[in-house]
């Protein structure tokens, strides 16, 4: 039973990355999947719920295989180089694809908000983790907000998927300020520590 389950999750992203969200149905899933249509509604209720645990259970998956790699990041240009390798190797294997397509979907499916929500959080938990231990004493400290910064950076690599289909100067050069931005931070960091006290005291939040 267990790995009926497993090929129709299989089966849905199959499914996703073939025919989009929209053409996603019992029928496609158990196509690809190579069984019965009527085990989709057997095992998991509606497609809607086969997607959400396809969701779920891919993104963990993907996130847990780069967790030894983002606790080794010791910079944020190291970061960075991390999310481009992440970035093409999610897309190639249309990982990038179905979490967009999941996204479109939820716009007009309040039933897949919460999971491609879930998903995306999975992602920016981890990413943020990473910042707040990177910001921790950086003279940018005062005004960072890891949190934020975390969604914003899952936000661009889901949206660079779209973004190179129609401009791929125009991502690379969206990635190269991202490095930019790193590499000024990294100057901040070098500096003294009088340059740092100045620094932090011009950014300290006025009340």
């Amino acid at each position: 039973m267990a790995g009926t389950r497993q090929k129709l999750i299989d089966g849905a992203l199959a499914a996703i990355r073939a025919h989009g969200i929209a053409g996603v149905s019992a029928r496609t899933v158990a196509a690809a999947a190579g069984v019965n249509q009527a085990l989709v509604f057997y095992h998991f209720g509606t497609v809607d719920d086969l997607l959400a645990e396809a969701c779920r259970s891919a993104t963990e998956a993907r996130v847990a295989a780069y967790r030894e790699r983002f606790a080794e990041v010791r910079s944020l240009r190291e970061l960075l180089d991390v999310g481009r390798v992440l970035h093409e190797q999610e897309r190639t294997q249309g990982n990038v694809a179905v979490l967009a397509q999941l996204l479109a979907g939820a716009q007009t499916d309040p039933r897949l908000t919460g999971p491609t929500a879930t998903a995306l959080g999975l992602w920016t938990a981890e990413i943020e983790s990473v910042l707040r231990r990177l910001l921790r004493d950086s003279p940018a400290a005062p005004v960072a907000d890891p949190a934020g910064l975390a969604r914003a950076v899952s936000a661009a690599f889901v949206g660079l998927e779209l973004f190179e289909g129609v401009d791929p100067a125009g991502a690379h050069d969206a990635l190269a300020a991202l490095e930019r931005l790193a590499v000024l931070v990294e100057v901040l960091d070098d500096l003294g520590p009088l340059a740092r006290r100045a620094l932090r005291a011009k950014l300290r939040p006025h009340t």
